[in-house]
């Protein structure tokens, strides 16, 4: 009984000394505060955990979940977008004034071309003029934003086309169309990143520039063609908006640049590069959407809300370069 007894304590002190409690928090840390966070939701609002309000919460944070995959590519090459949500807005607009006279599949394939193009641009300027990431998308955040006031004269542009509102308002299996796209979604950028070239070139750049320079990497063009799968991205969330809100105004999508970057952000991802995933991105937008929905549930007002979320964003930062130092 002794020799068993001193068996398990040289044990325990093994697992703290070789830190594998915190490899396990730091592994499933995310994961963990979500249960948590669904159980007290769960005690304090019965309704929370209710069928009807989960598959309300994911089509909820289908849309900025859908920018947060691109911000997940472009944080781990070590950049940001701050131009997501006006993107957003450019491709909604575009959109709605295409639809009457073009069509639903001419209107999605210039929203797509809209978008991809925008974040083409992001990524020459960021590499080929120098210019920092941070500027370069601020400032594509304002042309963005006012061509999609100059487009419609600051006037909402209403979607009636039948066919193109089914995408943002139907079910399959009783699961919400746009909950499908933004898992499938997920699904194959997590291919991407952990199975591809591509995905570990993204992970080389965001780990060390210069050494994925010396190794023979093209950085510029993989910038590029990362800042462009997110511009795809925000045309991708510019046609849900658009489908499932059947209005395409100006001012969509304002204040997506927070919410995206919260879920990278909340979901483990390094701002500095190179460390994160999808998977991580999924429950930061999971934790997001269904905060909101619960402060909503007990009648907090929207203001406490964001202030919620900023506070949400300043602990998960402040973990990460705790856990880090540690």
């Amino acid at each position: 009984m002794s020799e068993k007894f001193l068996s398990l304590r040289e044990r325990w002190t093994r697992f703290g000394q070789n830190n594998d409690l915190r490899g396990i928090l730091e592994k499933f840390g995310i994961l963990i505060g979500y249960i948590l966070l669904v159980i007290v939701a769960t005690i304090l609002s019965p309704r929370f955990l209710s069928t009807q309000n989960m598959l309300n919460v994911i089509r909820q944070i289908s849309i900025f979940g859908v920018l947060a995959i691109g911000q997940t590519f472009v944080i781990l090459t070590g950049g940001i977008d701050l131009s997501v949500g006006s993107t957003l807005a450019l491709v909604v607009v575009l959109i709605g004034g295409i639809l009457p006279t073009s069509g639903v599949l001419v209107a999605i394939l210039v929203g797509l071309l809209v978008g991809a193009t925008v974040g083409a641009i992001n990524g020459l300027g960021i590499t080929f003029g120098n210019v920092q990431p941070f500027v370069m998308t601020l400032g594509m955040s304002g042309v963005a934003r006012g061509l999609a006031f100059i487009y419609t004269g600051g006037m909402p542009i209403p979607v009636l086309d039948q066919t193109f509102l089914f995408i943002g308002n139907s079910y399959f299996l009783g699961i919400p169309l746009p909950a499908i796209i933004f898992v499938t979604l997920v699904i194959v950028a997590a291919f991407i990143l952990r199975f591809t070239v591509f995905g570990r070139y993204v992970y080389s750049i965001g780990s060390n520039t210069e050494a994925a320079r010396l190794s023979g990497i093209n950085v510029n063009l993989n910038k590029i063609l990362v800042h462009s799968f997110c511009g795809l991205m925000c045309a991708v969330a510019g046609i849900l908006y658009a489908s499932q809100l059947a209005v395409a105004p100006p001012i969509a999508g304002d204040g997506y640049e927070l919410d995206s970057i919260a879920a990278v952000v909340v979901g483990g991802a390094s701002m500095t590069g190179g460390e994160g995933g999808i998977f991580g991105t999924f429950l930061g937008a999971a934790i997001i959407g269904s905060l909101s929905n619960f402060l909503n549930l007990i009648g907090v007002s929207p203001f406490v809300q964001k202030l919620a979320k900023g506070l949400l964003i300043i602990a998960a930062v402040t973990i990460k370069a705790r856990g880090r130092k540690s």
